[in-house]
């Protein structure tokens, strides 16, 4: 998978494939590279996290980061609601989707404490159902909006592919680019 989509590394622990712009438009090529990403999401990040003891899943990647284990349940939590919204935009007309508190939910104890195994099936599950449903979509239906009351433009399937692509790849570079500060 090449960088065609526009990331680039970043000396920048919190954004090490740089912050997310939201495209104008996502031509069909784009677009299919967009959609091997997410596909490849969950093997990427089962890869980033595998041989890590208790300890390691528990280092922040960055001062003042989540851990590697809250990243991991964080993913699952991000992509479940972004699957829930794809549906909603298909489904409704621009829908208004409910936000989330992402900071409080990687505090609760199921992301501080519970092993990654579970996150890591219901991504590769999940991804597996996501990938299949974009795939089906006709280039018109990534045009769909769904509202998110936190923004004033509504979010098109294209450019919530773009995120959720780009969202897999930031955090699982956070883990692997811990693994190779940190020598593991």
């Amino acid at each position: 998978m090449g960088m065609s989509v526009g990331w680039s590394l970043s000396k920048d622990p919190r954004y090490p494939i740089g912050k997310f712009v939201r495209p104008m438009s996502v031509s069909p090529e784009e677009r299919a590279e967009l959609l091997d990403v997410l596909a490849a999401t969950p093997s990427l990040l089962r890869g980033a996290v595998t041989g890590l003891s208790d300890d390691q899943l528990d280092t922040p990647y960055r001062l003042g980061g989540w851990t590697v284990r809250q990243v991991v349940h964080h993913m699952a939590d991000s992509h479940m609601n972004s699957y829930i919204r794809c549906r909603l935009a298909l489904t409704e007309d621009a829908p208004l989707i409910k936000p989330y508190e992402q900071a409080k939910w990687a505090e609760l104890a199921d992301a501080r404490t519970l092993f990654v195994e579970p996150s890591l099936a219901l991504l590769e599950n999940l991804h597996a159902r996501w990938v299949a449903l974009l795939r089906s979509l006709n280039p018109e239906d990534f045009a769909r909006t769904f509202r998110h009351p936190e923004y004033a433009d509504p979010m098109s399937l294209d450019a919530n592919l773009a995120l959720y692509a780009w969202h897999g790849m930031h955090h699982t570079t956070h883990i692997t680019g811990l693994r190779q500060r940190m020598g593991w």
